[in-house]
């Protein structure tokens, strides 16, 4: 299947924000200075670990909002986009608990400590690992993608408390844009925390529309190879009106 002009146009911008944020982070914004300068060079993790666990939510927000279209639909569409999302969201996860410990190495002389924080959000990270452990142990695909929406659904409840944790709980993770924290964002640090976010936000959207497009292309040829096994020709197919590779309904 032929790349869509729009997916190509979005691959490009992709290609052209990500460096540019990147330069913005690490080049253009100024150093912190309500913190010490021993460990300033390393608060530049910000402009990518609060992205990546900005852009995680985000993923799992989506899975939970697919999770309810399958259930109210049953149309697979909905559930190639939940696990799309779930996928991408682990992946954005894992980048924002890494960065997070390089982080604290310097700021906390630990790579890691069982704050409210990071205990909750590894919980999340857990529970949607979890998730595609559920996925792998049901064969038959339509009751799979409902069990799979059902605790895809539950699962998102994690996602607020992680979110809430820092201010429910007292914690030493910082609150970033809490203009009454020691740690606070100055003019220009504030510019290239934004622009990171959108691009990170523009990095979910290009891998989630090339995620699911192969997850089509998989099912369409999983829908040949079905085909096919059981007998039937292309000829049996196209006199029935139908095509292998069109895009399988729930």
């Amino acid at each position: 299947m032929k790349m869509s002009r729009a997916l190509a146009i979005l691959n490009g911008i992709t290609v052209v924000a990500v460096p540019f944020a990147i330069y913005m982070a690490l080049v253009q914004a100024p150093d912190a200075i309500n913190i010490v300068p021993e460990i300033r060079p390393a608060q530049r993790i910000i402009y990518f670990h609060v992205p990546s666990a900005w852009t995680s939510m985000l993923a799992f927000l989506v899975t939970f909002v697919s999770s309810i279209l399958y259930l109210r639909t049953n149309k697979l569409r909905w559930d190639i986009w939940a696990r799309c999302a779930a996928e991408i969201g682990i992946a954005f996860t894992l980048a924002a608990i890494i960065s997070g410990s390089i982080w604290a190495k310097p700021a906390w002389n630990t790579w890691w400590t069982w704050d409210p924080r990071l205990t909750t959000y590894t919980i999340v990270l857990l529970l949607y690992v979890a998730y595609f452990m559920l996925r792998s142990a049901i064969d038959e695909p339509g009751r799979r993608a409902r069990f799979a929406s059902v605790y895809g659904v539950f699962a998102f409840l994690s996602v607020p408390i992680t979110f809430m944790s820092i201010r429910w709980w007292k914690t030493i993770h910082p609150v970033i844009l809490d203009p009454t924290a020691d740690f606070g964002l100055g003019p220009g640090m504030t510019v290239a925390f934004i622009i990171g976010n959108i691009t990170f936000t523009i990095l979910f959207v290009t891998l989630m529309a090339n995620r699911v497009r192969l997850e089509w292309l998989s099912e369409r040829v999983a829908a040949l190879h079905d085909a096919l096994v059981e007998g039937d020709t292309l000829a049996d197919w196209q006199g029935e009106g139908v095509s292998p590779l069109a895009s399988p309904q729930a």
